[in-house]
């Protein structure tokens, strides 16, 4: 037994139970069947012409039947005789590689086959001109050489700043579509001004560019699509924070005012662009985003790196503990360019390491600043996607029962960890 060992194998680790949350469920039934009937009711497939490219942005986050949706549209662009193809729009992310762009998107699901449409990613971008405050403003090649271009986005709060544009349709354009030049830029002066220089810079492309119309998705807080809003070009400004009030009052939240320790299994880029969304657990890497309903938390531990975020780790920084797994997943060629176009370097910083994931909870208990350590108010989630199915300690559970969106589904049973200090 090593030093670090022996300073936390005494350290108790409490018995959780499962509990349930429940959010507002609004729900699209039939994906096909709405996105359909909206996109021939808007009537944008007209501005649509026989032989043209047709560019469609991707994002890199994990979007509820994204790829379903992407699909149907190539589908009906092509019965207007279009040749639509997926170009990725994710500023820096993949590595800030067209090579990584383009593996996000199939990790996610976007692949060829399956929407039927190439991907045509690069890195290359063309410059459209100049904000009033000298932002320059960049276009992808490939969709500055279509004939028109689809944004296709989620709307949802962001993880670093607040504002009516957060991250979706405008915030797409500027930055996604903006490559890692556009996302440089927009990053240059720090988050404070972040909403006007999206707004800034999103105007002059929606004026210079050929982007047609928007699709934009809404999810509630069961990562599940509750909305598909197709909006014109000239309605992209006028509806989109209407849309993102939206999205904030269906962000999905763990229930609980205080908390001494969150266990998270797991974070990635197709989660959130912090690996985690920073909305949900209440820390932040910005001094522009506060929490909307957030607990107050003193220690966080993270588990695990999810395979589609390809050994990008941005946001670890952000937290207090973490494992050997993961950080031997971690690749400083993904996670840098992130830190380093955003200018946050928080965000890639390494948090204390611990060989397994005993000692990387038993540590955040040791350090939680309480007397009685039997006494630890623990919550364990999955990721911050997926918050519907909790484990909380048992002293949380008096709350559980006199909470109304709150269910006991189990006792409190113990975490069970293999051989090797792992959890099963």
């Amino acid at each position: 037994m090593d030093i670090i060992d022996k300073l936390l194998h005494s350290i108790p680790i409490p018995e959780l139970a499962r509990v349930e949350q429940k959010f507002d469920r609004p729900v699209v039934a039939d994906i096909e069947k709405d996105f359909s009937s909206k996109l021939h009711h808007s009537g944008v497939l007209k501005e649509i012409s026989k032989g043209w490219q047709v560019a469609i942005t991707v994002g890199s986050r994990s979007i509820s039947n994204g790829p379903l949706i992407v699909k149907l549209l190539v589908k009906e662009l092509k019965k207007r005789g279009a040749d639509p193809f997926i170009i990725p729009a994710m500023g820096s992310h993949g590595g800030a590689s067209a090579l990584g762009q383009r593996n996000m998107l199939e990790s996610m699901g976007f692949t060829e086959s399956y929407v039927q449409a190439p991907i045509r990613s690069s890195m290359e971008v063309v410059q459209l001109g100049k904000t009033s405050k000298s932002l320059p403003v960049y276009i992808d090649r490939y969709a500055h050489k279509a004939d028109a271009i689809i944004i296709f986005n989620r709307i949802k709060p962001h993880v670093s700043f607040r504002g009516n544009f957060e991250s979706g349709l405008l915030k797409m354009i500027a930055i996604g579509l903006g490559k890692q030049k556009g996302a440089e830029a927009c990053h240059e002066l720090g988050f404070e001004p972040m909403e006007q220089n999206i707004i800034d810079i999103a105007r002059i492309s929606l004026n210079r560019s050929r982007i047609s119309f928007a699709v934009g998705l809404i999810e509630n807080g069961y990562h599940e699509t509750c909305s598909i809003e197709i909006l014109k070009k000239e309605e992209i400004e006028q509806k989109e924070p209407a849309l993102q009030q939206r999205a904030k009052d269906l962000l999905p939240r763990i229930f609980f005012k205080e908390l001494d320790i969150l266990i998270i299994d797991e974070i990635g880029k197709d989660i959130s662009g912090t690996g985690f969304d920073t909305n949900v657990v209440g820390y932040f890497h910005t001094p522009c985003a506060y929490a909307i309903g957030s607990p107050d938390i003193a220690r966080i531990a993270v588990l695990d790196l999810t395979e589609a975020s390809h050994g990008n780790a941005n946001g670890l920084g952000i937290l207090d503990f973490t494992t050997r797994r993961l950080f031997n997943k971690l690749r400083f060629d993904q996670t840098y360019p992130n830190a380093l176009t955003s200018t946050v370097p928080l965000s890639a910083k390494i948090p204390m390491v611990l060989k397994n994931d005993r000692l990387a909870i038993q540590a955040a208990i040791k350090t939680c600043n309480i007397a009685d350590k039997k006494e630890v108010r623990m919550v364990r989630i999955k990721n911050t996607i997926k918050v519907d199915q909790i484990e909380v300690s048992g002293n949380l559970l008096e709350e559980v029962r006199n909470h109304e969106k709150q269910r006991i589904l189990s006792d409190p049973c113990p975490l069970d960890f293999d051989e090797h200090g792992n959890l099963f």
